[in-house]
């Protein structure tokens, strides 16, 4: 299963990936003070989602998803090891990964 690989000690920091042929510019912030992460979506320059909270099990933009602008794949914070169940900055990365298809596919 693929994932999106986040580099925490570059955050806050913009990345572009494709996804189902399409390009998307994402951006992730990190709240030190209630250790947890967010992430802003753009399509084509068009910001489409702001701070998004990474939550663990739940699609990425689930709530706000527009099927003809957001990727057509789910994204899924998701341990496969089953150790986590939480996205903060001790399990991002480390056991916890963006999953693409989500983590019934993982």
């Amino acid at each position: 299963m693929d994932y999106i690989e986040i580099d925490k000690n570059l955050i806050p920091y913009r990345f572009d990936v494709s996804l189902a042929s399409a390009v998307f510019t994402f951006e992730i912030h990190y709240n030190s003070e209630y250790d947890f992460f967010t992430a802003d979506l753009e399509r084509d320059g068009v910001l489409l989602a702001s701070g998004v909270r990474l939550v663990y099990g739940v699609p990425l933009f689930g709530d706000v998803h527009d099927a003809t602008l957001f990727p057509a794949v789910d994204i899924v914070p998701y341990d496969e090891s089953g150790v986590s169940d939480d996205v903060i900055w001790a399990t991002l990365g480390e056991t916890v990964f963006l999953f693409v298809g989500g983590a019934a596919d993982a």
